[in-house]
């Protein structure tokens, strides 16, 4: 499930940071309203905030499903990560 789901779009969708370096960023919950190769922007109860991915943890929230990943696995522009091939399993 992991390979597929790195493969999809992620905008839209809801997000947890698990563990961030930066840690005032932990346990901060949104959805996902935009993304570049570093960062995801997403809105909260409390506004719009940037998340670094190289150095956080996330749980996607997705059909029914918690999935967690990795920032540095997904540190890439989202339409190069759709062209990935990830032989590893996450």
């Amino acid at each position: 499930m992991n390979k597929d789901f790195i493969n999809r779009e992620f905008i839209g969708m809801y997000i947890e940071v698990y563990d961030s370096k930066i840690k005032s960023l932990k346990g901060l919950y949104g959805k996902i309203i935009d993304e570049t190769k570093n960062v995801f922007y997403i809105e909260t109860e409390s506004g719009i905030k940037i998340i670094p991915k190289d150095i956080s943890s996330f749980i996607f929230y997705y059909n029914n499903y918690q999935i967690f990943l990795e920032g540095k696995i997904i540190n890439y522009k989202p339409w190069d990560r759709l062209k990935l091939n990830i032989r590893k399993t996450v």
